[in-house]
């Protein structure tokens, strides 16, 4: 017991520290994925035929294949490939390659619920914007957007609850994220070897903070209650 309270400083110490890196990656990863996910989205339901199959095409690409097989590709091949190191080997130039990763995966996955939350509204309050002389923008951000708001909001809390579970993926380009903190204890490189307890304080800091974006997201839910 005199052990673990002397250790518990330390301990709780790194994993705060790799805690606001997952903090900074996950609310990057969204703001980012948010937007660029909606454009997606138009791309992929343009009725230019050549920008709908390629827009296609890049999200069955990205969907298609492993997370943590794009972080590795996106940080490694500018280096290794085309012998310009753009990401550099500092911990910045790591978070930008895995915050660029996370924003093209996440938004690919956004775009796909956008457009099935656009195409999900019926086609007839679009007929009927235009019959009251509304422009298509004004039909999409007065009509379309808010009902699909609220269509949108339960598998978009399914992607931002995995987001914070998958953000200790960047661990494989060597991000000193939380999950990287509480293994470090395992490696002996915070003075402590071979501690496994640590791994258990690193699970609650993800429990926790999936719990409190579950309420949240609930809450969000129910306050978009009136369209239904």
């Amino acid at each position: 017991m005199d052990l673990f309270l002397e250790q518990l400083p330390i301990v709780v110490r790194s994993l705060n520290v790799g805690f606001i890196q997952t903090l900074k990656l996950f609310f990057i990863t969204l703001a980012g994925a948010f937007p660029l996910g909606l454009i997606i989205a138009f791309g992929s339901m343009s009725r230019f035929r050549p920008l709908r199959y390629v827009t296609r095409l890049a999200v069955w690409v990205i969907r298609g294949t492993p997370l943590m097989i794009q972080l590795l590709i996106i940080y490694f091949f500018p280096g290794l490939v085309l012998k310009n190191p753009i990401w550099g080997s500092g911990e910045a130039g790591r978070f930008l390659a895995a915050s660029l990763s996370f924003i093209i995966n996440y938004a690919c996955y956004f775009s796909e619920i956008y457009r099935g939350g656009i195409q999900g509204i019926p086609s007839g309050q679009t007929e009927a914007g235009l019959v009251l002389g509304m422009t298509k923008s004004q039909i999409f951000f007065k009509i379309t957007l808010l009902q699909m708001i609220k269509r949108i909001v339960p598998p978009m809390s399914n992607e931002i609850i995995t987001l914070v579970k998958d953000t200790s993926l960047s661990r494989t380009i060597a991000l000193q994220e939380v999950i990287w903190a509480g293994e470090s204890f395992l490696r002996g490189s915070q003075g402590i070897s071979g501690a496994v307890w640590p791994l258990f304080f690193t699970a609650l800091y993800y429990l926790v903070f999936n719990g409190v974006l579950t309420v949240l997201l609930a809450k969000l839910e129910k306050k978009l209650g009136y369209f239904e």
